[in-house]
């Protein structure tokens, strides 16, 4: 997996969620550069957690639906004699 990066315009909004949830939940307040060290620092050590469920979650999906599409043929099936 390669790193995880972020646009400059995602970036700024998840400094601005960050520095939000910390004055609004923990009462405390946070800098941009302190929040972008823990953006990094989530993305690094947790980012392969979530992508590796995203990618459990797709492949739990595409099974059912390779299922379901085996059904369909069937169904299309012709009659022989």
């Amino acid at each position: 997996m390669t790193d995880i990066t972020f646009s400059k315009d995602e970036t700024d909004r998840l400094v601005g969620r960050i520095k939000r949830y910390f004055d609004d939940e923990l009462g405390q307040e946070i800098g941009g550069f302190e929040a972008e060290f823990l953006i990094d620092f989530i993305a690094r050590e947790m980012g392969p957690y979530f992508y590796n469920r995203g990618l459990s979650d797709a492949h739990t999906l595409f099974a059912e639906k390779a299922e379901e599409i085996g059904y369909l043929l069937q169904e299309l099936e012709k009659p022989v004699q």
